[in-house]
């Protein structure tokens, strides 16, 4: 791939998501610019794009896609729209930062990757961005260097101060739990092999017929057991942590305790509110490291058999809530393009 010195991206999607990536790309990291926005909604895709100098505003991505402009693509679209997108980009050989979902469902997934597969090298970077964030690299290459021992278990809290209106009881597993599936995927460097998912009697904060919180328990081909505590209206704050408990010792992320405070006989600290500034630094890296690596004809990162093997680990996960049993997952043959780690 021979990319220009400055990346020209179209961003398609221009929601929260993808208008943060706008302001990401135009105004914090280098080497990139927004080419182009995409979205169904034109009037926002142009009220965006008139604050980003060079910028167009398109309604189809394929359109978008065919410009001169775009050196690569940034989908940021709701995940029902990602393989239209995705297989649009493949059709013109254009590098994907694709934001999880990769897709909704397994199927779809296993067409994508497939569909890369076929072309013979790798495009799409996913966007599960805890593999960018500080306190979890620095955990994974703890892991990496065997100071403790084997891991044996993950403890996992995912808590937010409240779901939005259309969240439904499943969603806390392929919205949320998605993070965690892949993290322990990553840090553990094993295949989740089946999923359990045991729910208490519903907190009074809760929307009525939203079961929340769940307890959700990860059985990995490497002998390990993973554990996620997902409570999507705690009504206090954003916490992401997790506890390694190897076999020589112990290592936790997340406590949030950069700053602490002592003043008039209290002390304590503050909670993040939402995703977006906990996970801030988080973003930025992973963008600047997409851009980086496309500039270099590289692709890195979460791949499309990373996207994959999430979705079918949540698959595995919303029947295990449905039918109250342990469910295996079960995954397609891993192309030799991804490698041998996951």
């Amino acid at each position: 791939m021979n990319r220009r010195e400055t990346l020209g991206i179209a961003v398609v999607g221009t929601g929260r998501m993808g208008a943060d990536h706008v302001r990401r790309i135009d105004r914090v990291i280098s080497g990139a610019r927004v080419a182009a926005v995409v979205d169904i909604d034109r009037a926002r895709a142009e009220a965006v794009a008139a604050g980003v100098d060079g910028c167009t505003a398109y309604v189809d991505a394929d359109e978008a896609m065919a410009s001169a402009d775009v050196d690569a693509v940034l989908v940021a679209s709701s995940g029902a729209a990602h393989e239209e997108a995705l297989l649009a980009a493949f059709a013109r050989d254009l590098p994907v930062l694709c934001e999880k979902p990769l897709t909704p469902d397994a199927a779809s997934a296993l067409r994508v990757m497939e569909a890369e597969v076929a072309l013979g090298h790798r495009l799409v970077q996913v966007g599960f961005m805890r593999r960018y964030d500080t306190e979890y690299v620095r955990l994974k290459a703890l892991l990496g260097t065997g100071q403790l021992g084997r891991p044996l278990m993950l403890h996992n809290r995912h808590r937010n101060v409240a779901s939005p209106p259309f969240f439904t009881s499943s969603m806390l597993i392929t919205d949320s739990v998605a993070h965690e599936v892949d993290v322990t995927r990553w840090l553990l460097g094993h295949e989740i092999s089946a999923v359990t998912v045991l729910c208490p009697e519903p907190s009074s904060g809760a929307p009525g017929g939203l079961r929340d919180p769940q307890f959700v328990v990860l059985e990995t081909d490497g002998g390990a057991l993973s554990d996620v505590e997902i409570f999507v209206n705690c009504g206090f704050g954003y916490q992401v942590q997790a506890e390694a408990v190897c076999e020589r010792g112990t290592a936790r992320i997340g406590d949030g305790h950069e700053l602490v405070t002592n003043m008039a006989g209290r002390w304590g600290g503050t909670i993040p509110q939402d995703w977006t500034e906990r996970f801030a630094q988080a973003y930025d890296d992973e963008v600047q490291a997409w851009v980086d690596a496309t500039r270099r004809g590289e692709v890195t990162g979460p791949s499309t058999w990373d996207g994959y093997a999430a979705a079918a680990v949540c698959e595995a996960g919303v029947r295990a809530l449905e039918t109250g049993r342990r469910v295996e997952v079960s995954l397609a043959e891993r192309p030799g393009l991804y490698g041998a780690e996951v």
